[in-house]
């Protein structure tokens, strides 16, 4: 069993920046790829990042340029660095794993950014 933890959250102006981690744990080895998505009152879950292990990364155009994943292969964490943060970045961010084709995802940590 995967078990992801987020941490990082908060509450944040707009143009603030912030850093989210997310720990992978349990009998996890060499996971492929790992990312965040978000979900923001009212709407649906929505893709924010993603990165391999090769370290290849992918943005959708709403945080590309502000937003910059990472991880720590090592030790099975995956950042999120949040810049330039908009009023409509207020979400719960997810982490989020594939292994063995199975999908697991973090309880969630609170964005919110005030004007």
């Amino acid at each position: 069993q995967v078990h992801l933890v987020e941490s990082g959250g908060g509450l944040v102006r707009a143009g603030g920046s912030l850093r989210l981690s997310c720990a992978a744990s349990g009998s996890v080895f060499n996971i492929n790829v790992m990312g965040w998505y978000r979900q923001a009152p009212g709407k649906q879950r929505e893709l924010v990042a993603t990165i391999s292990s090769a370290g290849i990364t992918n943005y959708p155009d709403s945080v590309k340029g502000r937003f910059t994943i990472s991880r720590d292969n090592a030790k099975n964490t995956v950042y999120l660095q949040m810049n330039t943060l908009k009023l409509e970045d207020t979400a719960v961010y997810y982490c989020w794993t594939r292994y063995y084709d199975v999908d697991y995802w973090g309880q969630g940590t609170l964005v919110t950014v005030s004007s």
